[in-house]
């Protein structure tokens, strides 16, 4: 089930980001993250465990992902899915008007996934990320 993050969630959700990604996020960072009025956290929990964590912040009637994360062996499932219907539920509620995003050129899954929220592609950062290095596609969706 998905909900809002906890501060209780944090030594988990720090570990997630310790497996889904190479530039992870640090437990302070997350820390910090929770009690920023602009970002909203969500965690998908299946008993006591947590397999899945997002953040979208809203800033001046925009929105931006900025982390989405699902534990490899729960992949496939539809939790990044619900996850993204979260955080645009979320944002249409806060009368967001924009909401942008990116993603490795190579997550082919995620691109799809946001594709189907109706994000589009707009622009390439080249060389974005590290370890290994890849541009970023920023999507945007400026419609809801």
């Amino acid at each position: 089930m998905i909900r809002r993050m906890k501060p209780c969630d944090l030594e988990q959700v720090a570990d997630l980001e310790k497996t889904c990604f190479q530039d992870h996020w640090s437990y302070q960072l997350l820390e910090a993250g929770i009690h920023n009025s602009y970002d909203a956290y969500y965690v998908w929990e299946q008993g006591d465990r947590i397999v899945g964590y997002c953040c979208l912040r809203i800033l001046a009637g925009e929105g931006e992902i900025q982390r989405i994360a699902v534990l490899p062996d729960c992949r496939r499932l539809g939790i990044g899915r619900k996850m993204m219907e979260a955080m645009v539920s979320h944002a249409i509620a806060n009368q967001v008007y924009a909401i942008s995003l990116e993603v490795r050129e190579s997550n082919h899954a995620a691109r799809k996934l946001y594709k189907s929220f109706g994000f589009a592609a707009e622009a390439v950062r080249r060389g974005y990320y590290h370890n290994p290095p890849e541009d970023a596609i920023v999507m945007w969706r400026r419609r809801f």
